[in-house]
């Protein structure tokens, strides 16, 4: 049991660094050696855990992506808090964690665009990353609308709305540069607004 739990730690620490190392040098630059130095290990110790750059930065988007889940589960969980609220905390919290992550997802929009070129459907890797999130957005909407909180309106339409704010606020980071979502924010207090009761 311990020799898991120590290569789990050890997979964590690698994810962890490489990430840090993607965000200083971008998704090109970053070869197998440089991961494997800034790990303190050899090119061999790094295959034991991984086959290859590609899947370090996967693994690395999916640890970011679990971890903004375990959050949200957090958040959604807590039954005293209104609906509403709930939607609101569970924006402030993926919107912040955009904002933290800005330089990552410069990064990562470079290396959809290579898989694109390589023929990938970039649609179908992105929407399989983000489908718990959206079903999340699901749940706080539907459990409003049990509770007479949130509006009877289609909940795909509802989540569809709230979903482009997230999309939103990455484009204006990754692509045009910005730094603050402010005005992600006050459409996102907007959109939740007109959705109440």
């Amino acid at each position: 049991m311990a020799v898991l739990v120590e290569h789990s730690k050890r997979k964590r620490e690698i994810l962890e660094k490489s990430l840090d190392l993607f965000i200083e040098e971008g998704y090109e630059d970053v070869t197998f050696q440089k991961i494997a130095d800034r790990c303190g290990i050899t090119r061999t110790t790094l295959y034991i855990y991984f086959k290859n750059k590609r899947e370090i930065f996967v693994y690395s988007i999916k640890q970011i992506t679990e971890n903004l889940e375990k959050a949200l589960l957090k958040t959604i969980k807590d039954e005293s808090m209104s609906s509403i609220d709930c939607l609101y905390k569970t924006f402030e919290t993926i919107l912040a964690e955009i904002e933290s992550n800005a330089q990552l997802f410069k990064i990562l929009l470079i290396y959809l665009i290579q898989l694109q070129k390589s023929g990938v459907d970039v649609d179908e890797r992105v929407t399989r990353r983000v489908i718990r999130v959206q079903h999340l957005l699901s749940t706080i909407v539907i459990r409003g609308q049990k509770r007479g909180e949130i509006k009877q309106m289609p909940v795909k339409e509802i989540n569809d709305l709230l979903y482009s704010q997230m999309e939103c606020a990455v484009f204006r980071l990754a692509v045009l540069g910005r730094t603050k979502l402010t005005g992600i924010r006050e459409m996102v207090k907007y959109l939740i607004d007109g959705i109440k009761v």
